[in-house]
């Protein structure tokens, strides 16, 4: 294949915004980036006229559970690439495949199936067997069984339950080296010896769906938890003489920070505090999607129960949000709407993410060496298009 060359308005790496901006890719990576009057077109290249547009990275979503009517822990080839394919439509080219607390067995079936997909050729090549865009699934996060009772927010009682060495072991195994992330509450009981271990194992820890005291979170972060789920949502709320974990991942620099911008999870000051606490650094976008995303209102399930979709919100039948639709790129648009600088929340997306995941110098970043995950922007903010690992953009 011949290289591209991309001519864009203006380009957000994100770190640095350049005007008139050129890109280079060759072998579904990036060569080169700069001005267009300081990048020099290679003979042959495919020109790419993007002078209407902002070129941004693809979008990197640690928490995801589906899309596309499909369910990450169906875990087939189908579904997988039917939720890597509906999100590269809305910018992401990169995600984390998400599970939710279901029984030991059924999480271990769906941890295979996943890891099979992710070290596919279908995954792993560029083009995969098909000839559509599709997001590069990076790794699986494990959301559940370890969460406490009180903050469960949908995932199933019955099936949750308290951290042990053992049942981690048995996923870790299960997921065979495509283990990436894990969510844990950790105030429970045998909470700090699986944070370690699964730090120890090279695993971003995130505190979530917890009702941890100021105290026991930063006893989680202690035994190496870096990462808050979903903050605000499934917590311990906030007070000022027993602030709780939000205490702890308000102000402690070494946590980076989840956010669903959806404009249901949580309200614009509560974000607008969020970025202020910790800047714009620490802040991750994440869709927290579900088999409804990109679908009509409906019934559909999420790991092992179904939920209703009205309005374009996810509840189960308590009435509880039960993830939701949000793609990245309403997300971005959500945080531009809030005041955040579109640099900035174009990074909250992108580069931030791929630095949790130890991948910043392949994802999340136009720079020289970098995977050509890419997408275009209108001045609404709006997708225009999308390269996935140089595929993409015809």
């Amino acid at each position: 294949m011949p290289p591209t060359f991309i001519h864009a308005a203006r380009a957000l790496t994100p770190l640095q915004e350049i005007a008139d901006a050129a890109i280079v890719i060759e072998d579904g990576r990036i060569v080169s980036v700069g001005r267009r009057d300081a990048v020099t077109m290679p003979r042959g290249a495919r020109e790419y006229d993007a002078r209407a547009y902002t070129v941004a990275p693809g979008f990197v979503d640690v928490h995801i559970h589906g899309a596309g009517s499909r369910d990450v822990m169906e875990a087939s080839p189908q579904a997988l690439s039917t939720v890597a394919q509906t999100v590269a439509r809305h910018g992401t080219t990169t995600l984390a495949a998400t599970t939710v607390t279901a029984p030991t067995d059924e999480i271990c079936k769906s941890l295979a199936g996943i890891a099979r997909y992710i070290e596919s050729p279908a995954n792993q090549s560029a083009s995969g067997a098909s000839t559509e865009t599709a997001a590069h699934i990076i790794g699986i996060h494990l959301e559940g069984p370890f969460i406490n009772p009180a903050r469960r927010g949908v995932h199933p009682p019955e099936s949750i339950a308290l951290p042990s060495l053992a049942v981690f072991n048995r996923f870790i195994e299960a997921a065979g080296g495509c283990a990436r992330m894990l969510t844990i509450a950790p105030e429970l009981a045998g909470a700090p010896e699986v944070i370690a271990e699964a730090a120890a194992a090279g695993l971003v820890v995130g505190m979530g769906h917890t009702d941890a005291t100021y105290a026991e979170a930063t006893a989680g972060i202690k035994a190496g938890a870096r990462h808050a789920v979903h903050v605000f949502n499934a917590m311990r709320p906030f007070s000022h003489r027993e602030t709780g974990v939000l205490g702890a991942v308000l102000t402690d620099p070494q946590i980076t920070t989840e956010i669903i911008a959806d404009g249901v999870h949580v309200d614009g000051p509560a974000i607008r505090l969020l970025v202020e606490a910790k800047g714009a650094e620490k802040v991750v976008l994440v869709s927290d999607g579900t088999a409804a995303t990109g679908m009509p209102d409906g019934v559909y399930r999420l790991g092992p129960f179904e939920f209703t979709v009205s309005g374009g919100v996810c509840r189960n039948a308590e009435g509880r949000l039960a993830g939701s639709t949000l793609t990245l790129d309403r997300a971005v648009r959500h945080m531009a709407g809030l005041g955040v600088p579109l640099r900035q929340a174009v990074q909250m997306a992108t580069l931030n993410p791929a630095r949790r995941l130890g991948i910043a110098d392949k994802k999340g970043v136009l720079a020289p060496g970098a995977d050509a995950d890419l997408l275009l922007l209108t001045n609404d903010l709006e997708v225009a298009g999308v390269m996935a690992r140089g595929v993409g953009l015809s």
